[in-house]
């Protein structure tokens, strides 16, 4: 069963991660130990796509090892 949006969602924040906005039904997180942000689209009652799941795992992760 794949997370909720809002579940990743609360997952980055949870780790650190601040919206910086964004257009539409995208959100752009950044992490100051993160060089790259993380785009999450959709919005919050909609299914995550596995790539969205493995983006924020990649993300939480990077962000913890610094």
């Amino acid at each position: 069963m794949p997370k909720k949006i809002k579940d990743l969602i609360k997952e980055l924040e949870n780790a650190g991660f601040i919206n910086r906005g964004g257009k539409g039904s995208h959100r752009n997180f950044v992490h100051p130990s993160v060089i790259k942000p993380v785009v999450i689209s959709g919005h919050t009652g909609d299914d995550a796509h596995r790539y969205q799941e493995k983006a924020v795992k990649i993300a939480i992760e990077e962000s913890s090892n610094e």
